[in-house]
């Protein structure tokens, strides 16, 4: 073999290249790796919206579910501490509501301060007699005369519709003497007492001038003259639960 037989590639690499194989063709399409990356590529997409669709899908939705599901519990737990919030404002409220109620019961009259009335104002109208007065004048009370023997309930509007049948009073008549600065101070001190108590009726009179003897030096009047005062006194008091419901039944009760 020459040396130039040896150098002859051209024709051999044609015999190569010839016996090198061809991609493979399916229906034809040549499979070249260009073709199968694309192929693998799309496999891989189909695989993981698959993967997405059957797995990842329901467990999102379970979430979600779970999700609204604690919205809910915690929206009721919301609710539940505003209601305990609520109770315990209303508790509160109702408390204060019991301590007014006691508070306003207490501005009442009793029997207790019914029974002792007479005394206090005896009391009252004595205080007002002071030594250092300029007046000889004493302030005395001259009548206290309790027109029924026991209180009656209020049913007649004269306090209003809104106590009918929730109060009842004792009507006192009574009478003072004094002066008008006298009279003018008890009258207001009788209204500050604690029992609640209306003055009604007021009528003063010029008290007629006592006889002095003569040889009584001692008892010459001195200072403004004595007046005579009537007035009626509404002592009121709460009705009890039971007098309460006594006197609804009355007011319901069929007239004959």
């Amino acid at each position: 073999m020459t040396l130039s037989d040896d150098l002859n590639f051209g024709e051999q690499g044609g015999e190569f290249e010839q016996a090198t194989p061809a991609s493979p063709v399916v229906f034809g399409i040549a499979f070249t790796p260009k073709v199968i990356g694309i192929l693998v590529g799309v496999i891989g997409l189909g695989t993981a919206g698959y993967i997405l669709v059957s797995l990842l899908m329901p467990a999102w939705e379970n979430y979600q579910q779970q999700q609204a599901k604690s919205s809910e519990l915690q929206g009721q737990i919301e609710q539940k501490k505003a209601n305990i919030k609520q109770i315990d404002k209303l508790k509160d409220e109702l408390a204060q509501a019991k301590q007014q109620k006691v508070q306003v019961l207490a501005l009442f009259a009793n029997e207790k301060s019914l029974d002792t009335l007479l005394l206090d104002l005896n009391r009252l109208i004595e205080s007002g007699n002071t030594p250092t007065s300029v007046s000889t004048v004493r302030a005395k009370l001259d009548k206290f005369t309790p027109v029924s023997q026991k209180p009656e309930p209020v049913a007649d509007g004269s306090l209003g519709l809104q106590v009918d049948n929730k109060l009842k009073r004792s009507i006192i008549n009574a009478q003072i003497t004094g002066t008008y600065e006298q009279t003018q101070s008890i009258i207001r001190n009788i209204e500050r007492l604690q029992p609640l108590l209306i003055v009604k009726d007021y009528q003063s009179t010029l008290a007629p001038a006592e006889a002095i003897s003569p040889l009584d030096k001692s008892r010459v009047r001195v200072g403004p003259a004595a007046i005579n005062t009537l007035f009626q006194l509404q002592v009121l008091m709460p009705l009890s639960p039971e007098e309460i419901a006594a006197a609804a039944a009355a007011k319901a009760a069929p007239k004959k």
